[in-house]
């Protein structure tokens, strides 16, 4: 089976969240020597997340995982919220940010510049398109190392 670990387990665990009425809005594997943490990061975007979803979401996360080990030995297991100012990872996340403004990194530089901060106009493709100071510029999702909306507050 191809893929990284990260995709395995979300292939494994998407299916468990969104049938407890979440959607699994990113999952990170990280494992440094000993210590691996799994961290999933759920959303219900008509209400929000509250905690008595992501004990939910833990409990049963936790028997699936207990049922079909993926993860060799001892492991930590987080379930939260991506907050206001949550991580884009997938296109359909950019896709639900069109309006908001973001911060972004690219892997490499564009222009002499590997950060920018803008509003995502839209997406073409798999390329996202984000206003910034004055012109719009297009950015492949493949080139972007990470993206994360600046929450605003309204009074």
């Amino acid at each position: 089976m191809a893929g990284t670990k990260a995709d395995k387990l979300e292939a494994l665990l998407a299916p468990v969240v969104e049938a407890l009425g979440c959607e699994l809005w990113t999952l990170e594997y990280l494992s440094k020597g000993k210590d691996v943490t799994l961290r999933l990061y759920i959303d219900r975007p008509e209400v929000g997340v509250s905690l008595e979803d992501c004990e939910r979401v833990s409990r049963q996360v936790s028997s699936v995982m207990d049922v079909e080990d993926p993860i060799s030995g001892e492991y930590t297991l987080e379930v939260s919220s991506p907050g206001l100012d949550r991580p884009l990872v997938k296109l359909s996340h950019y896709q639900g940010s069109v309006g908001e403004k973001i911060k972004l990194q690219l892997r490499m530089a564009f222009e002499g510049r590997r950060k920018y901060q803008g509003i995502i106009v839209g997406i073409e493709g798999d390329e996202v398109v984000l206003h910034v100071d004055g012109e719009e510029l297009v950015f492949p999702i493949e080139s972007i190392e990470k993206a994360k909306v600046i929450p605003t507050f309204n009074n």
